[in-house]
């Protein structure tokens, strides 16, 4: 039997497991940019070529993706908490952003570290939650910058999300 675990403890302990900040990308059918930001994609399997990643079921992106069966992931680098912030929410997410569209069709945005492109492979809800899987059709690297992270409620890039810990782990 297992203790009742409520939202706010799940939510501060998980908060110590370093997450990457990915952009979702696609468009609607006007051709559109939609996007959102999501700290879940993760490699699937290597045969076939799968990724995946989490978001709320309530999501208007979500549904996007479903109806255009397709999304680029994104991986932002270490200095676009700027546009994380603004792709996480509100109906101007791609204000001001320059991106070009991938093979698929899909935004990819400028100064990132790198992106995939996927068609939907399947949606699993769970919970409050969808895992959506992606076929991985093209994918590059586009910098060698370091990944933007979320670690304890806040952002960071790599180099110094790892030279905090480490300090703290020291005592300095």
């Amino acid at each position: 039997m297992t203790d009742a675990v409520d939202g706010r403890t799940f939510r501060d302990v998980l908060g110590h497991f370093p997450t990457s900040v990915v952009a979702i990308t696609t468009t609607d059918a006007g051709r559109e940019p939609r996007g959102m930001i999501v700290g879940t994609f993760m490699s699937v399997s290597l045969e076939p070529p799968l990724v995946s990643f989490l978001v709320d079921g309530s999501s208007h992106t979500l549904r996007t993706v479903r109806t255009a069966g397709r999304f680029c992931a994104n991986a932002l680098a270490g200095n676009q908490e700027r546009l994380s912030r603004q792709m996480a929410g509100g109906p101007h997410r791609f204000e001001g952003a320059v991106w070009q569209e991938s093979p698929l069709g899909n935004p990819v945005l400028n100064g990132i570290v790198a992106w995939v492109d996927c068609t939907v492979e399947k949606t699993v809800e769970l919970g409050d939650h969808h895992l959506v899987v992606g076929r991985v059709r093209t994918l590059r690297v586009e910098s060698m910058k370091t990944p933007l992270l979320f670690f304890r409620g806040g952002y960071g890039d790599y180099l110094a999300s790892a030279t905090l810990l480490l300090d703290r782990l020291v005592g300095w």
